[in-house]
């Protein structure tokens, strides 16, 4: 950015430049992290403008980009610039962006192997900082019906109930799950937890008439199959 910028707002700046003439005139495709980021936020603050703003935020964390999808609305409005009501708007944006993608690939997504519960969950889950515990309802086809969230922490039995499970399950008619959490340390191999977890579910399932087809432990770019390690 050229500094001659930095304490002018974005409308001084020159249109072919401007995030929102950039998007209308070239496509939301030319505009980078920054200036998306930007335009969500609208304005900047009295020093720097709404791009400068977006490129702290995006320099505040090693992460970068992906910073967005963990932090909060309060973590976010550390940065200097960024109240709650701009920290808000920007966590909503993101936030929206993910259901949407989620969407978009539950839509008549089929379950074929360990690897396409991957495909569909790792992103989501290997840079989770807490254990996040989802199940996949499936039809008789093995076609995603859902993705449920069942808890967020540390793993156990009290967290991970049988009722919960199968009560969503049953709700939504499914005819057989797949049990679905990430280990934030990156290494996808199953506790003992795990696998206390995963039988107890599995015999709670053959009582129900609800398969519990596998648990996949996602990890960072690489995941578990419970059912290939023959643990059901």
């Amino acid at each position: 950015m050229n500094k001659e910028y930095e304490t002018k707002t974005i409308k001084n700046m020159p249109a072919s430049e401007q995030p929102r003439e950039k998007l209308l005139n070239n496509g939301v495709e030319s505009l980078s992290n920054a200036e998306l980021i930007a335009i969500l936020l609208a304005t900047g603050t009295k020093e720097i403008t709404a791009i400068n703003l977006a490129e702290n935020i995006l320099n505040y964390s090693n992460d970068g980009i992906r910073y967005l999808t963990e932090t909060t609305v309060e973590e976010l409005s550390n940065i200097r610039g960024m109240g709650l009501a701009k920290s808000a708007q920007l966590i909503a944006a993101v936030e929206l962006g993910k259901r949407i993608a989620l969407t978009t690939k539950v839509n008549n997504y089929r379950i074929k192997s360990p690897m396409d519960v991957s495909s569909l969950l790792m992103e989501e889950l290997r840079y989770k900082k807490k254990e996040y515990f989802n199940i996949l309802l499936l039809n008789t086809k093995h076609e995603l019906i859902s993705i449920e969230n069942i808890s967020i922490g540390s793993l156990n039995a009290s967290i991970v109930h049988p009722r919960e499970v199968f009560q969503r399950a049953i709700k939504r008619s499914s005819s057989s799950i797949i049990l679905v959490h990430n280990h934030p340390s990156g290494d996808p191999s199953p506790s003992n937890e795990d696998i206390k977890i995963t039988k107890r579910l599995q015999e709670a399932g053959s009582i129900i008439g609800i398969e519990v087809l596998d648990h996949i432990i996602i990890g960072d770019g690489t995941y578990c199959s419970l059912k290939e390690r023959e643990f059901l």
